[in-house]
């Protein structure tokens, strides 16, 4: 991770803190949502009054600072799964692919909060999970104590065990931005499954941008209240062609806060069998490439549902199984 200037300095005068005009460049690897993952972005502070500011994390000794992963229950407010609906994906598909109904030992790359793989352990799993963020890790740690968590690099982690299922949801494995950071990221994948283990991954899907601009022609805006103060955000994506990366700038403001956040982040673009090829160069079999329907799709998802090989839609769901 490489980290830049605080984001905030203390008042001569005051001693309280002030939010400073300032830039700061980070290289975090985590997953969150399709909305706050582990890509590469940058802050921009606009504006230097005093304002209350969300807290920030500190993560490998790095100021670093995101409204939503450095806030966990935010994330959860904006991203909200009342019904499970990415818990049950992974158990079905699990149970189609995999052994049958058992008890499985799943690792959860870019765990986030914590929330998905607490719901797989309630149902009976054993978890693990990663993710960069040491806000989220502890976050998850409170919040679902039956599973074990890590703070590491999607790229790098190095656990002392073995895993029936490996997951990586919410587009975290496109945080993956190069072909090294991909092929590093499989070979982790590959390492931490036994013979015949599972890698299941959601993610956006790169052929939906073919000639499609739906998400790419207008700002959206979105408002959530948490704690009594109501956040705004505004979101605009666009295609890097050269980078082959989808790119989103954020702005968020809350009651109270005296500027705008900017917040800038991307993910890579992998389209059906340029990520087919990936995985069989990583040595993995691809048991099921579909489209729909998944926990993020307007076709819901259903136990036994019939999966999709269109490839057109808005999101990508592959599941592997190691060789050898």
């Amino acid at each position: 991770m490489s980290g830049g200037r605080t984001l905030h300095r203390r008042s001569a005068a005051t001693g309280a803190a002030v939010w400073s005009p300032l830039t700061i460049g980070l290289n975090l690897t985590r997953r969150n949502t399709p909305e706050t993952h582990n890509a590469p972005f940058t802050i921009t502070l606009l504006g230097g009054r005093p304002v209350t500011p969300p807290s920030t994390a500190r993560a490998g000794g790095a100021d670093t600072a995101n409204l939503l992963t450095d806030n966990p229950e935010l994330y959860e407010r904006q991203f909200p799964d009342p019904e499970h609906r990415a818990a049950r994906f992974v158990a079905d598909l699990v149970e189609r692919f995999g052994d049958g109904p058992r008890v499985y030992d799943i690792l959860d790359v870019g765990c986030g909060t914590g929330r998905d793989l607490g719901r797989l352990v309630a149902l009976g799993h054993r978890g693990t999970g990663v993710d960069i963020s040491a806000a989220m890790v502890d976050h998850a740690r409170r919040h679902w104590p039956a599973a074990r968590f890590h703070q590491s690099d999607m790229r790098s982690f190095a656990l002392d065990h073995t895993f029936d299922v490996l997951i990586c949801l919410d587009s975290a494995l496109l945080y993956c931005h190069d072909n090294a950071d991909l092929l590093a990221f499989l070979a982790r994948c590959r390492r931490h499954l036994v013979p015949g283990g599972l890698l299941i991954a959601e993610m956006r899907n790169g052929a939906f941008f073919l000639g499609n601009t739906e998400l790419l022609d207008a700002t959206t805006t979105r408002d959530i209240t948490w704690r009594g103060v109501r956040y705004t955000s505004h979101t605009r994506l666009w295609i890097d062609h050269a980078a082959q990366l989808l790119r989103r700038r954020r702005s968020w403001q809350w009651e109270g806060g005296a500027a705008p956040l900017e917040q800038h982040s991307a993910w890579r673009l992998l389209f059906p069998q340029e990520l087919r090829h990936y995985l069989s160069s990583s040595g993995f079999e691809v048991l099921a490439l579909f489209d729909e329907p998944g926990p993020r799709t307007d076709t819901p998802w259903c136990f036994e549902a019939e999966l999709s090989s269109r490839l057109s839609g808005d999101r990508l769901h592959v599941v592997a199984r190691r060789l050898g």
